[in-house]
Formats: C-alpha cells, sequence, structure tokens
C-alpha cells in the first residue's frame, strides 16, 4: 500500500509533500489544495490546462502520490467529496439579491456575506481538526499566539479571552524584533497558534520555520491549505475569507468557539478563576453590576 494510500486524506498527504517536489508539480499542488472540491470532475487535461502545467506533471504527480492512475486519484478525491457530504447534510443558507435603493445596503451585504463564509466554513473537516487542535491547545502547558498585519488584533483578543482562565500564554505579535529569540525559548509541551492569511508576512512564515525545526506543534488558522505555513503545521483550521468584503467573522467565531471548549476541558479551575476574577473586579470598582 502506497504513502498517499495510507494517509487518511489525500489533502493531507500533499500538504506534507509539495514542498520538496519540483516547481511546476509544487504548482499543481497548490491548484489542487485550493480547488480540491472540482478534481473529481477534470480530466487529465482540463486539470493540467487549469493549473497551467503540462499533462506529464499531472500523471508524475499521480505517481508520487501512489496512485497507479489519475482515475484512482480522483476516486481518492470523489470519497472525501462524499464523506463531506454524508457527515453534512444541512444545506448552507441561500440569500436574495439586495434591493439598489434600499438603506443599509452596505450593512446587508457585509452581514450577508459573513453568515455565508460562517456557514461555508464550518463543515466535517474543520469539526475533525478542530478536535485535533484542542487535543494540542489543551495538553500544552504554554499557549503561544502570533498575527501580524490586520491579525495582530485577532491574536491578541484570543489571548485576553484565555487569560481570564489560563494564565500562561505568550504574545508574539507585539514585537516581532525579539520574536526568534523567544520562539527559541520554547520547551517541548508548549503550543503555537498562528493565523496566516494571504498575502503571508514573511515573518510569520519565518517563525512558523523556526517553531517547527524547535519540534513546537503548530496550529494553523488559514484560508487556503496552500498556505505556505502549512507544511510546518501539526493541524490547519482553515476558514472561509470574503470575497468583496473584509471581514474576519469566521476567524473571530473560531476563536470564540477554542476559547469555550479551552474553558469547558479546564471547567475544574477556569469556572473558579473567572469567578474570583469577576469578584475582585466588582471590589476594586472597575466593573459594576
Amino acid at each position: 500500500m502506497s504513502k498517499a494510500q495510507e494517509n487518511n486524506n489525500v489533502l493531507e498527504h500533499i500538504i506534507f509533500i509539495k514542498d520538496n517536489l519540483p516547481n511546476k508539480q509544487k504548482q499543481l499542488c497548490d491548484y489542487i489544495l485550493q480547488n480540491h472540491q472540482d478534481i473529481e470532475m477534470f480530466t487529465v487535461k482540463e486539470l493540467a490546462r487549469n493549473a497551467n502545467v503540462g499533462t506529464t506533471t499531472v500523471l508524475r504527480l499521480v505517481k508520487t502520490l501512489g496512485y497507479d492512475s489519475f482515475f484512482d486519484l480522483k476516486k481518492q478525491f470523489h470519497e472525501i467529496q462524499r464523506d463531506y457530504s454524508d457527515k453534512w447534510e444541512n444545506v448552507q443558507a441561500s440569500f436574495g439579491g439586495n434591493d439598489e435603493d434600499k438603506d443599509y445596503k452596505t450593512l446587508s451585504n457585509v452581514w450577508q456575506e459573513g453568515v455565508q463564509l460562517l456557514n461555508k466554513s464550518l463543515n466535517p473537516q474543520l469539526f475533525e481538526n478542530f478536535r485535533d487542535a484542542m487535543d494540542l491547545i489543551a495538553n500544552a502547558e504554554r499557549i503561544n499566539l502570533l498575527g501580524l498585519r490586520p491579525y495582530k488584533a485577532v491574536a491578541i483578543y484570543l489571548e485576553l479571552l484565555i487569560e481570564e482562565f489560563h494564565s500562561n500564554t505568550r504574545q508574539l505579535s507585539y514585537d516581532s524584533e525579539s520574536m526568534f529569540e523567544r520562539i527559541l525559548q520554547f520547551k517541548e509541551n508548549e503550543v503555537m497558534i498562528v493565523f496566516g492569511f494571504s498575502p503571508y508576512p514573511q515573518r510569520t512564515i519565518d517563525a512558523a520555520s523556526v517553531a517547527y525545526k524547535q519540534g513546537i506543534p503548530i496550529v494553523l488558522i488559514t484560508d487556503y491549505l496552500s498556505c505556505p505555513i502549512s507544511a510546518f503545521s501539526k493541524v490547519i483550521l482553515k476558514v472561509e475569507t470574503g470575497e468583496r468584503y473584509f471581514t474576519i467573522m469566521p476567524i473571530i467565531a473560531l476563536v470564540e468557539a477554542i476559547v469555550v471548549e479551552l474553558g469547558k476541558r479546564n471547567s475544574k479551575t477556569s469556572i473558579q478563576q473567572i469567578t474570583n476574577l469577576v469578584e475582585t473586579l466588582k471590589e476594586k470598582k472597575v466593573i459594576v453590576d
């Protein structure tokens, strides 16, 4: 049995090997990762044309992945999609068009796109990977967080929520100059949560690479499986991002799900810690009823 066939998911196998392949095969892998829902519908020629590679590149990748024919590879993608369909039978909500003359069109459109992205992001693959990610996060002695550019705010938000009941977090997003020095001090029982969204900051990629070489498991939150940080990641949590409007609704929903699940897994201590915090804040007049 080939390595690809032993792997539960050909997508994971592609992520694992693609950066060590020749440029054209890597280009094809990136295309497949971004369009994997449609691969079972393509012929060899159609896939080659869409990915802007030659048919020989497609056939070479098929062999590299351990399949006897392109048909066998397509069957694997068909199985993935069928598995997702079997597990996820609810049809995504559909939305009608907006009247151009109505007030609040921008609010309505942004809200509508956010809901669509939330529904599209919530799929069986995210469910399965979320469970694996939470196993890593909940059992880690320290949780390290990294998000640059607009996603620094999301990393800080996650830190603030976790810190209410879990004091062992380390924020790497504030000072990228000392980031590598701090990563080199990571210990084996730590985990790193990285927000990596296109266009990908080089410092985020480099930081993930250093942590990977340290043997630190990385939970990557991203918009594409072809993200260059994927190869360094233990678990990938993929969410959809807006095409018409910039929105981080799915990312925020995922962050809050992580916090809720972490709180549940540490309920014996987290509830008491939050209760103590609230009582102290009331006593010091920081908050009022």
